[in-house]
Formats: C-alpha cells, sequence, structure tokens
C-alpha cells in the first residue's frame, strides 16, 4: 500500500502533466482519481471553483487570495462553456461591447447567451457568478471569437446592447464606437432588420464623439429608406474628444478617452500649482531629506520588509553583496539598494524638469533608466539574468488579488507612446502626476516594480508644477490599493485623485503625511 508521501508525489505527477499542458482550469474526469483530488485541494494546489470544476492555485498563498481566481477566469470561463456548451454559445452584447472596448477585467456577473441557457446563475468564487441566459445566438456574421472568448462583432455589439451600456462614463461605449469608420459598416444590418430606434440611438452616440459624419449618414440613409428615425444622445455628459478615426486599436483610443474624461475630474480635487521656483537646490535639497521616509513607504507598500536603518545602511554604502553574504541572500536588502540607485537617477529627472525640460519628454527618455536600476542589485547578485533588464515585459501579468487584467503584450507597446505623448502635451501638472500614475500602473509594461515606478512617476510629474514630494503611506496602503482598482475596473478616477489631492494638499501645508516607526 502506498504512504501517504507516496500518493501526494503521484497526485502532484498527476497535476504537472496537465500544468505542462498549460491547464489552468481542470475537470474532475482530467484528475479522475478521487484520492489525488483531495490531496491537491487539502494542501493548496487546486481550488474547487464549483461543482467538478477547480483551478490550479499557489499553496504558499493564503485562503482568502484571490489572484489565482482572477488570473484563471478567462481561461476557466472558456472551458467551462465549451465543456457545457459546445460551440453554442457567447457574451451577450453588452460584455462583448466591453471586450471589443479592450476591458478585459473580470466582471461581477458574465452574461452568457445560449440556446441551451437555464436563465440562472452559476455562483462562482470571490463574489462573482455566470448568468446563462437561454437565448438564441446571434446570426453567424455577428459572431467572432477572440482567445477562444466567443461573442458579437464590433457591428453586432453596438448595434444589440441595452441602452445602459452608454450610462456611466461611457468609456467602453465610446471606444467602441471610434473603431467604426464609416456608417456603411452599421447600415446593413440596421436597414435589413428596421431598427429605427436603435439607429437614432446610434446616430446620437456617434455625434457625442464627434463624429458628425457617420451620424448623418445613418440618419439620411435610414430615413430615404422610409424610417423614421429620431435621434437620441445615449449618454451622459458630452466630452472633448480628440480621436483619430484612423486608429484602429481600442487600447490606445481607451487610454486617451480615460485621460480625456478624467482630467477635469482631477483639476477640480487638486490645489493650484504653486509653479516651479527658482530654488532648485532648495527643492532638491527636500527630495534629499525625504528619501528614507519615501523609501520606506514605497518598498513597504509593495509587501519589503525593509527598516529606516536597512534604507541608511545601503545609502551610506555600507551595503555590499560581494563581500557580505547576508545582504547577497536578502531580497529586502536588494530591494533597498536598488530602490536608492533609482531614486538618483529619478532626482536627476527633477532636476531637469526643475531646469524646464518637458517633463513628458523627460519621462520618456529616463524611465527605463530608473528600471534598470531599480534591479542592477538583483542581477549583480545573480537573482535576475541580464536580460531582465532589457525593458518591457514580454508576457502577460497579473496583479495580485485584483479583478484587472493588464494589458497585452501587443496592446501595451501600442499604448506606452501614447501615454507620453498626453503627459508631453498636457498642460497641468496635477493631470499628468495622477493619470500618468494611474495609466502607467494600469499598463503594466514591466515585469516588477511597476507600483514603485509608477510613484516616481507621481512625483516627477508633481514637481513640473511646484508641488512636493508626496510620499503614500504603508499605513493608506489598502485605501490606496482600493483608489487604483476603482479607476481600473469601474473606470472612475474620482476615489484615486481626491485620495492623491489629499496627500499633496496636507504636504502643501507642513503636515507629516507618512513617517518612520518610532
Amino acid at each position: 500500500m502506498a504512504t501517504p508521501q507516496e500518493r501526494f508525489v503521484e497526485a502532484l505527477k498527476a497535476l504537472q502533466v496537465l500544468q505542462d499542458n498549460n491547464q489552468v482550469a481542470i475537470y474532475t474526469d482530467e484528475i479522475s482519481n478521487r484520492v489525488y483530488r483531495e490531496i491537491l485541494v487539502k494542501n493548496g494546489f487546486l481550488k474547487e471553483v464549483t461543482r467538478g470544476w477547480y483551478i490550479t492555485a499557489d499553496p504558499a498563498r493564503g485562503p482568502g487570495e484571490t489572484t489565482s481566481w482572477y488570473s484563471s477566469y478567462w481561461d476557466f470561463c472558456i472551458k467551462f462553456l465549451n465543456n457545457k456548451y459546445g460551440n453554442e454559445w457567447c457574451l451577450s452584447a453588452d460584455q462583448s461591447l466591453k471586450i471589443l472596448a479592450g476591458n478585459w477585467s473580470v466582471p461581477s456577473q458574465l452574461f452568457i447567451r445560449s440556446p441551451h441557457g437555464n436563465n440562472h446563475p452559476t455562483p462562482l468564487p470571490h463574489s462573482t457568478s455566470m448568468f446563462n441566459l437561454q437565448a438564441e445566438l446571434p446570426p453567424a456574421e455577428l459572431m467572432t471569437q477572440e482567445n477562444g472568448v466567443r461573442h458579437y462583432t464590433l457591428q453586432g455589439a453596438l448595434i444589440y446592447c441595452t441602452p445602459a451600456a452608454f450610462g456611466g462614463n461611457g468609456l467602453d461605449a465610446r471606444t467602441a464606437l471610434s473603431l467604426i469608420r464609416d456608417a456603411s459598416e452599421l447600415l446593413p444590418v440596421l436597414l435589413d432588420n428596421g431598427h429605427s430606434t436603435i439607429a437614432g440611438r446610434l446616430a446620437g452616440a456617434f455625434r457625442n464623439i464627434q463624429r458628425e459624419r457617420i451620424a448623418d449618414q445613418i440618419l439620411d440613409t435610414m430615413r430615404q429608406a422610409g424610417y423614421d428615425v429620431r435621434e437620441d444622445d445615449p449618454f451622459q455628459a458630452k466630452l472633448e474628444i480628440n480621436l483619430s478615426a484612423r486608429e484602429k486599436s481600442p487600447f490606445v483610443n481607451r487610454i486617451k478617452l480615460m485621460w480625456q474624461g478624467a482630467r477635469e475630474i482631477v483639476i477640480n480635487d487638486f490645489p493650484a500649482a504653486p509653479g516651479i521656483a527658482n530654488d532648485h537646490e532648495g527643492y532638491l535639497k527636500n527630495v534629499d531629506t525625504i528619501y528614507v521616509t519615501d523609501a520606506y513607504h514605497s518598498l513597504s507598500i509593495e509587501r519589503y520588509r525593509v527598516t529606516p536603518e536597512l534604507i541608511e545602511r545601503v545609502s551610506s554604502g555600507n551595503w555590499n553583496a560581494e563581500q557580505n553574504e547576508e545582504d547577497k541572500r536578502q531580497k529586502d536588502a536588494m530591494a533597498a539598494r536598488g530602490y536608492f540607485q533609482a531614486f538618483q537617477v529619478v532626482r536627476e529627472s527633477v532636476k531637469n524638469i526643475l531646469a524646464g525640460n518637458n517633463a513628458g519628454v523627460q519621462l520618456d527618455e529616463d524611465h527605463q533608466k530608473w528600471y534598470r536600476e531599480l534591479f542592477d542589485p538583483s542581477v549583480a547578485a545573480g537573482i535576475l539574468k541580464a536580460s531582465d533588464l532589457a525593458g518591457y515585459r514580454s508576457h502577460q501579468v497579473y496583479i495580485s488579488n485584483s479583478q484587472h487584467v493588464p494589458l497585452s503584450v501587443d496592446a501595451m507597446r501600442d499604448c506606452m507612446p501614447v501615454l507620453f505623448e498626453l503627459l508631453e502635451s498636457e498642460t497641468e501638472a496635477s493631470v499628468r502626476a495622477v493619470l500618468g500614475h494611474f495609466i502607467f500602473v494600469f499598463i503594466h509594461p514591466y515585469m516588477d516594480g511597476n507600483g514603485r515606478i509608477g510613484r516616481f512617476l507621481l512625483n516627477t510629474m508633481l514637481a513640473s508644477g511646484g508641488y512636493p514630494w508626496t510620499v503614500v503611506p504603508v499605513e493608506k496602503r489598502d485605501e490606496y490599493m482600493k483608489a487604483l482598482e476603482h479607476a481600473s475596473v469601474e473606470q472612475d478616477i474620482s476615489l484615486f485623485s481626491k485620495f492623491i489631492a489629499h496627500l499633496v494638499g496636507e504636504t502643501m501645508q507642513g503636515k507629516p503625511v507618512a513617517q518612520l516607526p518610532a
């Protein structure tokens, strides 16, 4: 009879076979041995999602950890739905619109259409669910597939989404609308099906985003065909939209719309910019003075276990990875040394901005230097490979415990130049700071270090308006992360804008927003 240890080893081997095939969602039949499944669940290598279905997990993570679920979400849904319905399912038009607009965030409830649906929700982990709507599939010409997800085409989603899809700030709907180049992409379906009400809604929506020609084409063609069409703007507000009609990337348009829709909110929340003072050296001296406090809090936010003493030792040069084995092994010391090295380069960026260089251009030139310095000690100690300093990531990443899914590699590479263009042309330092930081971590261009670089970006942009260097205190980590998550998933910048504006305002008044531990 096999010992418990031998059974554990055999169970891990069975799991490894599946993981080698990149399977993160696992059906009961794929590990048919019940004992193996129980062992893997008990030891945290599998988590049950719903009866007969599991996802792989990291046993080192705690029971309330959500990353394994959020990072597995779409793979699980695809496999679960294919198993249940074969090819006879697709996302609802509203959910399809989000996907087409580049919004892959994990929804609280995913709406599915299938002729075999049961009109009941399927509960899923962490307060998510799937609603299986019994409904006919759209015509084949209005369906497509992306990354295994079956959904409406762009034309189908815009025509058959509900009016509620244009609610809120309308970011997804505006992004999708911006991808339509000509009314002829929509008119055949509108005309053949007599969709006069929908045509009026779409005409109003296109006029809202300043696509007057498309709006007029829809109205004129429908009316000439004998339909009574009344234009109706479904959005709750108008924006000053400046999007190229030739842009084909939903992600690029999404970033631009996020910026344009949020900048007035930030301006209204923030104290007026003091302007760059003549005493540049005095400003830089204050930056140097706050270094230890900033390093302690920024590293602690990322869950490094650092102390002011360690940071002082690193910055004074008493840390030596070559001669001191303890320093070489200690991940926290590596992070502290990297932060010190990066801080010196960031200081030079600030110095150049104070001297009159455009903040967006300076950031574009320097941010990869920050990244290299941040992780150089880990490369020198042999923890990371030299190629890890090459620059932007080459794989998909996920954010711990976040429903937001960072952009794909291709989308990320499309969007980073756009971020720098927006920073370069933006006239308000507060907008550069808040939206620069938020959109940087929304894109998540690096495999690691995005939060630290994002906070460097925040303060570099604050300096461009004469605002003081502002520390995000580790005691407010939960509030900070919640505000970023709300902005990413709910498309609402207000919590994050007010959070940063409050910290900056308190710092301007000389109040200590962050202190070192006693």
